[in-house]
């Protein structure tokens, strides 16, 4: 298994990927939509053989009410083809998502997911810091990270997707 950066000739490979993991196209579209906006994202993929079976997107957020400047990224969405889950090829791509994203210099990680799988990473229910998400959701599910231990004490408000979050 490796697990590398996205390149371009990826595009159409990572579509599929996310098209076949999730019970829709709409994920599939958020990545080319997040990729088509510009923003600054850390997008990484899991190979096996030649074959794309796994792809992880991280993209910048923003924690409204809060004006330190922490640098925070959301992950979201993950995909392993269906497969093949469940074999550790989305622990691998999450664990090396979290690497890019300290070493860039981020502070800190939110994730809207399976409180029963995200904890393994250390996420932690975001409510903890006075966080929360600017979707309705159970505070179980919306977790955060820190990278830098301490970096969000003191630092509460609602976490804001880019725009395209708002299509899926």
């Amino acid at each position: 298994m490796n697990i590398r950066k996205e390149k371009d000739s990826d595009i159409e490979e990572i579509w599929k990927v996310n098209a076949e993991a999730f019970e829709t196209e709409a994920e599939a579209n958020l990545v080319n939509a997040l990729r088509d906006s510009g923003i600054s994202c850390i997008s990484l993929v899991a190979e096996e053989g030649e074959e794309i079976v796994g792809h992880i997107l991280f993209t910048p957020v923003e924690l409204i009410g809060d004006n330190s400047g922490l640098k925070l990224m959301g992950l979201a969405p993950m995909a392993v083809m269906t497969k093949l889950q469940k074999k550790g090829i989305g622990s691998q791509l999450v664990k090396a998502g979290l690497e890019s994203c300290l070493a860039q210099g981020y502070d800190a990680v939110v994730v809207l997911g399976h409180p029963e799988y995200y904890p393994k990473f250390s996420f932690v229910p975001s409510v903890k810091f006075g966080i929360k998400s600017e979707y309705e959701v159970p505070d179980e599910v919306f977790m955060v990270l820190e990278l830098t231990k301490g970096s969000l004490k003191g630092h509460q408000g609602i976490i804001k997707y880019h725009s395209a979050f708002g299509s899926v």
